[in-house]
């Protein structure tokens, strides 16, 4: 198998890259959560080991759904930018995300693995949407909308979820839900 090359487009656009069966070695850029500053590097078949960390505002590429599958922790930042932030989450069974809105972020979840009942409503005491999910449903919570996950299966439900704008600190990882409250706690 050879290495993957994303290579300029054309020379048009200087800094786009289109898919040519390659892969593009720049050390500016990472791929699966490893910086390539030695060369090409083969893809593995199968899920891949990737370094779980926040890559910041720099220009990241990486399989989401094997970065879902791979992380423990409750929640954990792996992309901040100035205007979008991507965080991995891994529920137990009969832990929740916790009841939240927010007010000027809307928020995408996907469901990698697992079941759960997601609720959404225009206050707390009113979460007129209920929906049972699963793997690879998608979930869309306006701005300023409650809402809850919860994992109703046996076994840990792994999710990532979009923020606009970023909704936490760069660098963010709470190994467990009670860290992540208590982390909020500080911060109110």
């Amino acid at each position: 198998m050879y290495p993957r090359l994303y290579e300029p487009y054309g020379g048009v656009y200087p800094n786009y890259y289109f898919w040519s069966g390659y892969y593009y070695s720049d050390p500016r850029f990472y791929y699966y959560g490893y910086s390539h500053d030695n060369g090409h590097q083969e893809q593995n078949e199968g899920t891949r080991n990737i370094t779980l960390q926040d890559y910041g505002d720099k220009p990241f590429v990486v399989d989401i759904e094997d970065a879902a599958e791979q992380n423990r922790n409750y929640r954990l930042t792996l992309w901040t930018g100035s205007h979008l932030q991507v965080t991995l989450m891994s529920l137990l069974p009969g832990e929740d995300i916790g009841l939240e809105a927010h007010p000027n972020v809307d928020q995408f979840l996907r469901i990698q693995e697992g079941r759960g009942l997601v609720q959404m409503g225009n206050t707390q005491n009113n979460l007129y949407f209920e929906q049972q999910v699963g793997d690879d449903y998608a979930i869309m919570v306006p701005a300023g909308t409650w809402h809850n996950l919860t994992n109703t299966g046996n076994k840990p439900l792994k999710l990532y979820s979009i923020y606009a704008p970023a909704e936490h600190p760069f660098g963010t990882v709470h190994e467990t839900k009670q860290a992540a409250q208590a982390a909020e706690a500080s911060h109110t």
